[in-house]
């Protein structure tokens, strides 16, 4: 039976006729050794993928614009290169082995597997998109990646196994990579579960999920450090106007995230009108290219380091360009999800909500500035993802402050009445929004 996540593709999973008994520690035990190495292969797929595109967007940014003696972030050479990048995608989406896996509007954080022979057109298409300074994450193609590789060495390795089982541990493993703690994984891994039939204890089935999280997690500890914070001010003492400076944020931001939600099925149809994706993937790169000469360098590439960039600069942007930050990566979002390029919506969408809650401080100077970002975040990541727990864990992190986790809670309730029953940032077979 397949179960769908909102943005968090699928995890097969069978129907037990009756309530399975407890796991014991002999049925446990064994889980260890597969969940480890998933773990740790998962990280150093998601490492491989990150250090590539590193060295290739510091040549493509960097080092050729220098030889050439063009700025690097000119409106020219902007253009250029995301419409550059965008041919290069479409070239692999075109002749790679299964064309780089599914339409990416219709995919989510996991899926079922994919056969092998897609991930190297998978990630060379995702590791283009991301040097290229495509409005995308790397989350969705790493987490495919994985899935397809933990899938089909698992299954001969151990063809009694459920499929699901690597599945579960693929995902984990990433999303620990990711995020560099195994808490996002738990916390999506027991979304899914929620949804599905009980079969057994609920520690008994994260056991496996957990265990390849935290190797996925010190995997990128260990070698890179990887980090969420934003260098926010601590928040001690949250207040009575602390509580509904978030209400009211988060709210406003969920409602913005839903723009792009709204229009997704109506902008992915008209770039699949064009019909090839040596041509949808260039005018892609193109729109995104003009729509990065209107937002400036900032709403180029996944977003993370741009948003520390914007959070630690607090003050020196004015609203006005705040909320066009917020509005053209948006737009950024929406067109390069739309028209083909391999990627995830996580990371972006920070950034639109760390500009949103900052543009909303810069307009009311009275709102603490921690509570502004991690409001915005949690809306629009609750608007864009459509999953509670990682919104909710997404913005606690980059407040650093666990007073402010309570406020949090509290605000992503009225955010998620704004969300719920709307529309994803996700598409069926048929081209419809998923709701």
């Amino acid at each position: 039976m397949r179960h769908l996540l909102p943005y968090g593709g699928a995890v097969a999973t069978e129907t037990p006729a009756r309530r399975a008994p407890e796991a014991p520690l002999r049925v446990l035990l064994p889980q260890i050794l597969p969940a480890l190495v998933v773990g740790v292969g998962s990280g150093l797929l998601f490492l491989g993928v990150s250090e590539l595109a590193d060295q290739l967007q510091e040549l493509m940014w960097n080092d050729l614009p220098d030889a050439l003696g063009i700025g690097h972030y000119s409106a020219l050479w902007m253009i250029v290169m995301l419409t550059a990048t965008g041919i290069a995608v479409g070239l692999v989406v075109w002749k790679a082995p299964g064309h780089a896996g599914h339409d990416p509007a219709m995919e989510g954080l996991g899926g079922p597997p994919l056969p092998p022979t897609v991930v190297p057109g998978l990630l060379l298409a995702s590791t283009l998109a991301l040097a290229g300074g495509v409005s995308l994450g790397p989350e969705s193609p790493t987490i495919g990646s994985a899935i397809a590789l933990a899938y089909w060495l698992g299954h001969r390795a151990f063809p009694a196994v459920p499929g699901a089982f690597w599945v579960s541990l693929g995902i984990a493993g990433t999303l620990g990579a990711l995020f560099g703690t195994p808490v996002a994984a738990a916390l999506v891994i027991s979304e899914a579960l929620a949804s599905t039939p009980s079969r057994g204890s609920l520690w008994d089935q994260l056991f496996a999920p957990l265990l390849a999280a935290g190797a996925g997690s010190m995997t990128t500890q260990l070698a890179s450090s990887p980090s969420f914070d934003m260098g926010l001010p601590p928040l001690t003492t949250p207040g009575y106007e602390d509580l509904l400076a978030a209400l009211v944020l988060a709210t406003l931001a969920a409602a913005f995230g839903l723009l792009a939600c709204y229009a997704y099925p109506h902008v992915h149809r008209a770039f699949t009108r064009l019909g090839h994706p040596m041509l949808t993937l260039p005018v892609g790169g193109l729109v995104l290219g003009l729509l990065a000469t209107v937002g400036g360098h900032l709403t180029l590439f996944k977003g993370l380091h741009e948003t520390q960039e914007i959070v630690q600069d607090i003050g020196s942007l004015s609203s006005g360009d705040l909320a066009k930050l917020a509005v053209v990566k948006l737009a950024a979002l929406l067109v390069a999800g739309s028209c083909g390029f391999r990627g995830g919506r996580v990371f972006p969408a920070v950034f639109v909500g760390a500009a949103f809650g900052l543009c909303a401080q810069a307009l009311v100077t009275e709102i603490n500035p921690t509570v502004a970002v991690s409001a915005g975040v949690l809306g629009v990541l609750l608007a864009t993802t459509r999953q509670g727990w990682v919104s909710l864990f997404v913005a606690a992190v980059i407040a650093a402050s666990p007073a402010m986790v309570a406020l949090l809670c509290l605000a992503s309730l009225p955010a998620w009445l704004v969300v719920t029953g709307r529309p994803f940032l996700q598409l069926d077979e048929q081209g419809k929004s998923l709701r």
